[in-house]
C-alpha cells in the first residue's frame, strides 16, 4: 500500500519556477508526474526508473526536472520557465512494476501560470 501526498503546487507567472515534492509512504519502484489541464486528457510528464533513469513529454524536456531522494522517500518535480500551458492539476503516481498500469495516485495539487 502507497499513499502520496503532493504539495508545493500554486500560482506562478510565466517563466518562472516551482518545485513540486511527493511524500509517499509504503513500498513503489517506478515513479511519475501527470498533469490534467481544464479540458484536457491526463497527461505523463516524467517518469523516473529504479536506477534514476527518466523520461519527460517533449512539451516539458529542457524545462522540467524529475529527482527522488529515496532515503526521504520523496519525489520532485522541478518545473523551470513555466509556461501558462502548464497550467494543470498535477498528480503524483507509483506502481511496482514496468507494464502496469500506475496504480498509486496522489490527490492533485494545482498549478497555475499566468502570462
Amino acid at each position: 500500500q502507497v499513499q502520496l501526498v503532493e504539495s508545493g503546487g500554486g500560482s506562478v507567472q510565466a517563466g518562472g519556477s516551482l518545485r513540486l515534492s511527493c511524500a509517499a509512504s509504503g513500498y513503489a519502484v517506478y515513479m511519475g508526474w501527470f498533469r490534467q489541464a481544464p479540458g484536457k486528457q491526463r497527461e505523463g510528464v516524467a517518469t523516473i526508473a529504479p536506477a534514476g533513469s527518466t523520461t519527460y513529454a517533449d512539451s516539458v524536456k529542457g524545462r522540467f526536472t524529475i529527482s527522488k531522494n529515496n532515503a526521504r522517500n520523496t519525489l520532485y518535480l522541478q518545473m523551470n520557465n513555466v509556461k501558462p500551458e502548464d497550467t494543470a492539476v498535477y498528480y503524483c503516481a507509483a506502481k511496482y512494476r514496468t507494464g502496469e498500469d500506475f496504480r498509486y495516485w496522489g490527490q492533485g495539487t494545482q498549478v497555475t501560470v499566468s502570462s
